[in-house]
């Protein structure tokens, strides 16, 4: 129990870190590893819990870049998925394949991540229907993986090339859906006492990685820290499918 604690430990202190330098990965990065030795269903709602904490700690300080027009469609679709994410989870969130799908698709992530290339401009012609699309994936999959975030970076780099206001929008969108989720799951009775001590000694770690981040917001290059966090996952996701 105590190895557990100071790893969980670590990995949220990695993951917010991350979170805090590119707005984003710190599911990624923490749901590699926690459902090494708990279920999928609580791993979700442990990092969706901390990760509401950890974006909610960095909007306060970026929160006069939000836009809020870019983000009523893509908040709206992610809402929907994350009702049916709700019944996802609650349904088949014991089940220990997940873990090894998790897996699998942690690694299609690392995939476009690593060849993904922020080449778009906000003039850019965009289809009124790729916010619905991105949207409703990345709650749906952030609702049962906890790992919805690349979704959105991938829209708010298309829309805006200020990365203070990517940095915002992404913060508030995570905040919503995170505490929709909470929220489906805390009515249903999901949360139990056993979380208790992860959540708190977690937090801790959200609010020193965090911080650290957004110190080193304008100083590493995103490139950098963008190998770093997938190569962290990838290794997550080879332990998830091969060991779990």
């Amino acid at each position: 129990m105590l190895w557990e604690m100071i790893f969980l430990f670590l990995i949220v202190l990695v993951g917010g870190f991350i979170q805090g330098v590119s707005g984003f990965g710190f599911g990624l990065v923490v749901m590699g590893f926690l459902p090494l030795f708990l279920t999928l269903k609580e791993s979700t709602l442990i990092v969706i819990a901390l990760l509401l904490v950890a974006s909610f700690s960095i909007l306060l300080k970026i929160y006069k870049w939000i836009d809020v027009k870019g983000l009523i469609v893509i908040v709206g679709s992610a809402l929907v998925g994350r009702v049916l994410s709700f019944f996802v989870l609650s349904t088949y969130g014991d089940m220990d394949i997940l873990k090894q799908i998790l897996g699998f698709f942690l690694i299609g992530m690392v995939i476009y991540l690593f060849f993904s290339k922020r080449n778009s401009s906000p003039e850019a012609n965009m289809s009124p229907v790729i916010p619905v699309v991105l949207g409703f994936l990345g709650g749906l999959i952030g609702g049962v993986f906890a790992v919805g975030g690349p979704f959105f970076v991938f829209y708010f780099l298309m829309l805006y090339k200020d990365k203070h206001t990517y940095h915002a929008n992404l913060q508030v969108s995570v905040v919503i859906t995170s505490l929709m989720t909470i929220i489906l799951h805390g009515v249903n009775g999901d949360f139990n006492w056993s979380m208790l001590s992860y959540l708190l000694l977690g937090i801790i770690g959200v609010f020193i990685g965090t911080a650290l981040g957004m110190r080193w917001f304008e100083k590493l290059p995103r490139t950098f820290i963008k190998k770093l966090a997938m190569s962290i996952v990838l290794v997550a996701a080879l332990n998830l499918i091969f060991v779990s």
